[in-house]
């Protein structure tokens, strides 16, 4: 089947031919286009042809220049495939920067690999890294996918990162029937609409765009790009017909999916009555079946089942011991519907930097599961594929969002609870003896909660040199000589015992000069600020206090301590202050820090930018310690 038709090549000749320098000059490229792209998409022509529920195809013929280095990205071919995505024809033509043919790839010239992490799998994914010996390197590339589900139609993103545009156009043939929305983000764009017998035709044009300034910590690049949303109100998925007309309607589709699968056989549901029979509270009968959970099941990445929508049974998840979100999910409705408590699994687009799906806009923008047990005044919300979470805390993976409750009457769009700084907290209390040749004995302890916790809590699971790097660069404790962390069994606290040759800065004459702490409370320097135009996002809020002891030696007291801060913004505090305590001839440093949410809007960012600067910069002072007079010490 010829992809694509006679006259496109003959507009992709003319347009070249009227560069001057060769097929595939840069030449005639509009300066505002090319100026700082790594990529500039000379002409890309997409087309979606739905012919039915179940059968659709996507062409995409792109013609593209990669100008450097930093546009390698585009140079690696990479298309998913399963049973309802499959890759029929690739052609790719690769030409130097004089326009000369170096290289002509096949889909059978490519490889291919399972996709996803876990331990089963529908899908390959194809690739094809093309590797290029200079730049700037011109690609030709044709490719046409078979799809037989209508639930996913791609969306049309027509410009991506560090990429110029040219021209790109999307054309979509659907029957009418089928009820074709579309909606776009991050742009005005219509498309032209016209009748083509029993179908309708929508199509797209941009032109000449230039590229997108990337903006380091806003939200993930799919959100962040202009683009247009096509979803169908009704579709066909695995043998499946729905509606996605309404959040209602998507909901009883995905019910049904369910159905019969949150069932345990009686032994196990006596097994939870008998686990939670001696408490009376409904509340702490979740915590602990939710413990069981955490305790006794792993996650793994599933994507077997009605395309990644249908999990296995609880019965089958209950045996196995493991699970991915949506298996874990289902398995604890189960159990808690073996001791009389209603849940409900919730869809929800995950991931810290995410924007909340479209009230609007009913579509598959979902990719985690999680479970949520309606209550009078406290609704719980439970992340089931974490051993380490907190209790009813879900952590900026999924909090601040839209989730799509499935009930027995269909969906229902919810907010998630918001970030707070208080489920995020790290308190660390340091005591360092210093000895008279100034190195020194550490003992840093731990209390955590949270997404800190859920760290430590890897940590320890790392070996001895991981765990040091994390130490230093994570946390950025002075480096060690030596090191020991261990977690104290009767507190749950972390315990770092450190060992360190030199403790000071440095010494002159008789003055050493200390830092007030052996880690930085915060050490990451942020983008710049100027002319910012999009949110920026911390991983989360948080709340972090550290209490450093320094015990001096004999004969060594304080000549000058640093002044007491206190630093503020709208979304941020922080504090310190120091004392001596001439009783044990010691110094104490407090210091505590505070992001109140970790979604900052841009108009705002430049003053938490401010803030964070100076927080380093005052972490840069220096407590004055000296001998005293008569004392002799070799430094």
């Amino acid at each position: 089947m010829k992809i694509v038709r006679v006259s496109l090549l003959l507009i992709i000749v003319l347009h070249f031919s009227a560069a001057g320098q060769g097929p595939y000059s840069l030449s005639a490229i509009p300066e505002n286009v090319k100026n700082k792209a790594s990529v500039v998409v000379h002409l890309e022509d997409i087309n979606l042809n739905v012919e039915s529920l179940d059968k659709a195809t996507w062409t995409v013929h792109k013609i593209f220049t990669v100008v450097n280095e930093e546009g390698k990205g585009a140079l690696l071919f990479n298309k998913p495939t399963s049973k309802y995505r499959s890759l029929d024809e690739v052609e790719i033509r690769v030409y130097d920067a004089n326009g000369k043919q170096v290289e002509k790839i096949k889909k059978k010239d490519m490889a291919s690999t399972i996709s996803g992490e876990g331990l089963i799998d529908e899908g390959n994914v194809v690739y094809y890294p093309i590797r290029v010996l200079s730049y700037p390197v011109t690609i030709d590339m044709k490719y046409e996918e078979k799809l037989r589900s209508t639930l996913d139609i791609p969306y049309y993103r027509f410009i991506h990162k560090d990429e110029g545009v040219v021209e790109s156009n999307f054309t979509v043939r659907a029957p009418a029937e089928i009820g074709l929305r579309y909606k776009a983000k991050n742009i005005s764009l219509e498309p032209l609409v016209s009748d083509d017998g029993k179908y309708k035709v929508y199509k797209w044009t941009v032109k000449n765009l230039a590229p997108i300034e990337y903006e380091e910590g806003s939200v993930g690049i799919e959100s962040r790009y202009p683009y247009i949303a096509i979803v169908t109100d009704h579709f066909y998925h695995y043998g499946f017909e729905g509606e996605l007309a309404s959040w209602k309607s998507f909901g009883m589709w995905v019910n049904d999916l369910y159905k019969g699968l949150d069932v345990l056989p009686e032994n196990r549901k006596q097994f939870f009555s008998q686990l939670v029979s001696d408490i009376p509270d409904e509340k702490e009968k979740i915590r602990r079946i939710y413990k069981y959970l955490q305790e006794n099941f792993r996650y793994v990445s599933i994507q077997l089942g009605i395309g990644g929508l249908r999990p296995f049974s609880a019965e089958f998840t209950d045996q196995k011991k493991y699970g991915d979100c949506k298996g874990l999910s289902n398995f604890m409705r189960a159990a808690l519907k073996a001791v009389g408590i209603k849940s409900y699994v919730a869809i929800v687009n995950a991931e810290y930097n995410q924007e909340p799906v479209d009230p609007a806009f009913p579509s598959n923008d979902f990719n985690h599961m999680i479970l949520c047990v309606p209550r009078q005044t406290d609704s719980l919300w439970l992340e089931c594929t974490s051993s380490t979470a907190e209790f009813g805390v879900l952590g900026t993976f999924t909090e601040n969002r839209n989730a799509l409750l499935i009930t027995e009457d269909g969906g229902v769009l919810v907010p998630t609870p918001r970030s707070r700084p208080s489920s995020n907290t790290l308190t660390t209390v340091t005591t360092i003896k210093l000895a008279d040749d100034l190195s020194g004995e550490t003992t840093t302890n731990f209390t955590a909660k949270g997404e800190y916790s859920e760290i430590i809590d890897d940590i320890l699971k790392e070996k001895r040199d991981e765990q040091k790097y994390a130490i230093v660069l994570y946390f950025g404790f002075k480096q060690p000589d030596d090191f020991e962390l261990s977690r104290d069994k009767d507190n749950d606290r972390i315990k770092l015992a450190m060992i360190i040759s030199k403790v000071p800065g440095f010494a002159s004459g008789s003055k050493i000069f200390l830092s007030p702490r052996i880690h930085k409370i915060w050490a990451n320097n942020l983008p710049k600020a100027d002319n910012r135009k999009l949110d920026f996002y911390f991983r989360y809020p948080f709340e972090k206090t550290d209490t450093t002891i320094f015990k001096l030696p004999a004969g060594i007291k304080p000549d000058a301590m640093p002044k007491t801060t206190e630093l503020k913004c709208e979304y941020a505090s922080y504090q310190t202050k120091y004392w001596f305590s001439d009783k044990e001839n010691s110094i104490y440093s407090v210091t505590s820090l505070v992001l109140k949410q970790h979604k900052i809007p841009a108009s705002g960012y430049a003053s938490v930018k401010k803030f964070f600067d100076d927080v380093i910069q005052d972490d840069s002072q220096k407590m004055v310690v000296e001998k005293t007079p008569g004392e002799k010490k070799a430094f």
